[in-house]
């Protein structure tokens, strides 16, 4: 009996090595229905049978399996609960993991480093008790004995946006393996910090270290503009001389990076050069294309990834899609959708009606939109919204908004783009309540369009709640754009105090931030300031463009700085700048209610286009106010 228990142990080992090698169902359900009949015995054989079993419904990310094998074991160990809370974690069970570590801890177990990286690596896992498992690994010795740990929390802090406690963590790392590195490069590179980015690189390759695939692609993702291009040049040169230029996933990231960086020869020399060229490089070049004033190459690289024998995917379609330029093409390109069995795909569909209205075949959109259900899909409805929206059918686009079960954010946002544009500024205040009210979340879009309104409206009470809002939600989650919005929101409300502090809290600015302020200072009398500004601005380096002129002009025409607006009005042709009818209507207007009707009168006829009624109306004003203090001084 011994000798036949000792064969079926024997046999059942080298049943498990073998499900270990081909891990799938197929072989793993009667392996585990095998130890149900053979019985569970409370011996280390037997754990470590089930504890392959569990590892493999783990790898085919089966946790409920996994979890019935481990709840059914008659005796655990420390590998038997690292494996199941791994697997949850995997699988984004945070809570069950949770529970899993709360049991071992119990029952006396200690967890390893295995235990708390596979527990900080679940998706789902909170910054609290990140610190909780972080303050566990310090105490414990987990955090210095290796890289697992310290990597795992990197990961985590990643995740929740903490980049400061990241680095931190990365700094006071004593092991660092190359993941941890290139979670590190690739954590900085997402968030555009690209100077910190390169140099973790650079410093990576100094010390010698063996490069990989994800370091490319991770210094690669923080290169995003034309000023990072000869950034990107320059790491090209190791990935050919390593060799990595064979790998489809460096080439990729090397061709995104040329695409983001708007060198288009440089994309198009890599797509020609690359080896092997999979959906996703093809995917990069055809959308590219389609940006560009050149969307017809779109189409012929899509005809000759066909006739490669390559089919494409919905990312292939939608790129190629917005690249149509014709009637004609986009009806041969809707044919082929069908073809392929993307017809009810509805990304691909949503691209088809957006292209149809955009290339101004608006019934035909409409047309192909009504073959749909009802209710109709979110997606294509906003479609179809965005087309009635482009095409001015205000109402249309309400009607349809109420026709949809639950609409979602890029639904609201269309509807209340189009009450802001077509000047329903108080409807689209209502709309964006409602919205919040059916807690529909609100994008970087919708608050575009609710600060236009709140700045044309001058409603103070609603732009500072909006403001409240993004500051309980995310703030940090706002762009530049929002934020120079809210500065001049601040700034055509009166509240130019709100406008300064707002602009003194960014970490962040750019010529549009510093355009904001500037207005929203002269606008509120206080002239003076917006042209020390607009001094800061020159010396840090910024360029004034069109629209910062103006807003340093109409500073100094309510602040009746007449010598200095005159300055800066000869100052335009130094940065480049041909004057436009508003700067010379600024500079009139200036100098006539000013008293300096000849000087306003010889601008007026150096004018290289006819005077406008704005710029007459000034000058005339200012003729009238001139009169009036003649008469007066006269009568006195």
């Amino acid at each position: 009996m011994s000798i036949h228990g000792d064969f079926l142990k024997h046999r059942l080992l080298q049943l498990v090595q073998s499900c270990t090698r081909l891990r799938s169902l197929h072989t793993t359900k009667p392996l585990h229905a095998l130890t149900i009949t053979l019985g569970s015995n409370p011996d280390d054989q037997s754990t470590f049978v089930h504890n392959n079993i569990i590892s493999l419904y783990a790898s085919l990310e089966q946790p409920h399996l996994a979890y019935e094998v481990f709840d059914k074991m008659l005796q655990r160990n420390k590998v038997s609960y690292n494996t199941i809370l791994g697997c949850f974690s995997r699988c984004g069970y945070l809570e069950e993991a949770w529970g899993t570590f709360v049991e071992m801890r119990n029952r006396g177990i200690t967890p390893n480093n295995f235990t708390l990286s596979g527990l900080l690596s679940c998706a789902t896992m909170s910054v609290t008790r990140g610190i909780q498992l972080q303050a566990l690994a310090v105490k414990n010795g987990l955090f210095s004995a290796d890289a697992f740990v310290g990597t795992s929390l990197l990961g985590l802090f990643g995740r929740s946006g903490w980049l400061d406690e990241a680095y931190r963590v990365f700094e006071d790392m004593p092991w660092k393996n190359l993941v941890t590195w290139n979670s590190m490069i690739s954590l900085l590179g997402h968030h555009g910090f690209v100077e910190d980015c390169v140099f973790l690189f650079r410093e990576l390759a100094r010390r010698g270290e063996k490069l990989s695939e994800f370091t490319f692609e991770g210094v690669f993702s923080g290169l995003e503009s034309e000023q990072d291009l000869e950034i990107g040049e320059l790491i090209h040169g190791p990935v050919i001389k390593m060799g990595f230029d064979n790998y489809d996933f460096v080439v990729n990231s090397l061709l995104n990076m040329y695409v983001r960086c708007a060198s288009m020869s440089h994309a198009e020399k890599m797509f020609e050069e690359a080896r092997r060229r999979d959906v996703v490089t093809w995917n990069t070049i055809i959308g590219a294309y389609a940006k560009t004033e050149n969307p017809g190459k779109a189409l012929e690289l899509f005809m000759k990834m066909h006739e490669d024998g390559l089919m494409p995917n919905q990312t292939t379609f939608v790129g190629v899609i917005n690249s149509s330029s014709s009637a004609l093409e986009l009806k041969q390109l809707h044919s082929q959708t069908i073809r392929m069995g993307y017809e009810n795909n509805e990304y691909v569909l949503s691209s088809l009606i957006a292209a149809y209205g955009r290339n101004g075949l608006i019934y035909d959109a409409l047309a192909f939109a009504s073959t749909f259900e009802a209710p109709l899909p979110t997606v294509p409805s906003n479609c179809i919204a965005w087309i009635y929206n482009r095409s001015g059918q205000y109402f249309e686009t309400l009607k349809l908004l109420s026709e949809l079960e639950e609409p979602d954010t890029v639904s609201w946002n269309i509807v209340i783009a189009a009450c802001a544009r077509d000047g329903h500024f108080r409807e689209a205040a209502e709309l964006f309540k409602q919205m919040h009210t059916d807690q529909v979340h609100p994008d970087n879009y919708t608050y575009v369009s609710i600060l236009t309104v709140c700045s044309e409206l001058c409603n103070l009470a609603l732009g500072s709640s909006i403001h409240a809002l993004l500051i309980k939600t995310n703030f940090g989650r706002c762009d530049a754009f929002v934020c120079n919005l809210l500065i001049d929101m601040y700034g055509k409300c009166g509240s130019v105090e709100s406008s300064v502090k707002l602009f003194d809290s960014m970490a962040e600015r750019n010529l549009i931030t510093w355009t904001a302020l500037i207005s929203a200072l002269g606008i509120n009398g206080r002239s003076h300031e917006a042209l020390l500004r607009f001094k800061e601005m020159e010396s840090l380096g910024f360029g004034p463009d069109k629209v910062t002129f103006i807003a340093v002009l109409t500073a100094c025409r309510h602040g009746a700085l007449v010598k200095e607006g005159i300055e800066l009005f000869a100052k335009m042709h130094s940065y480049g700048i041909e004057p436009e009818l508003d700067h010379y209507h600024c500079l009139v207007d200036l100098l006539a209610k000013n008293g300096h009707l000849e000087e306003a009168e010889k601008v007026i006829s150096s004018m290289p286009f006819p005077p406008n009624a704005l710029i007459w109306r000034s000058f005339l004003k200012g003729c009238r106010r001139h009169r009036n203090a003649e008469d007066q001084a006269a009568s006195r």
